[in-house]
């Protein structure tokens, strides 16, 4: 049991050093191409998929613990995106020629994501109205 707790520590804390990065990149992005497009978000998510294939690839080639896989792409990248997790999948379904479940997979995630982004201001904006600011 204690094995897991350590478990737990290091992905805690390779989760926040990831959104620190993500934070960190994106505003740096955004500072050199400015914020009409998302390019900080949009280059996060790209180098994440790259960073999950490294860990990923090189785990798989004994090249790294399975732990220390843990860490990465649980911690560290779902902290940084979760995007190259949703990326991977998609892979993975790809090569397995699973072309129903890809596609259910890319357009429900889209579609319904999206949707769900709408759902959540609008329940935002019943919660607090305009003008209305909650205690701080």
């Amino acid at each position: 049991m204690q094995l897991w707790y350590w478990k737990c520590f290091w992905i805690t804390v390779a989760g926040g050093a990831g959104s620190l990065a993500r934070f960190g990149l994106t505003e740096l992005v955004e500072t050199w191409f400015g914020r009409l497009f998302p390019y900080g978000t949009m280059i996060v998510n790209l180098l994440g998929c790259l960073l999950f294939g490294i860990v990923w690839g090189s785990c798989a080639r004994g090249a790294m613990s399975v732990e220390m896989r843990l860490i990465l792409l649980v911690g560290f990248m779902g902290g940084f995106t979760t995007f190259s997790s949703f990326a991977f999948h998609n892979e993975q379904m790809l090569m397995e020629k699973q072309w129903g479940f890809l596609l259910t997979n890319v357009l429900i995630q889209n579609i319904v994501g999206i949707a769900a982004i709408w759902v959540g201001i609008k329940l935002a904006e019943m919660v607090f109205p305009p003008g209305v600011v909650p205690p701080a």
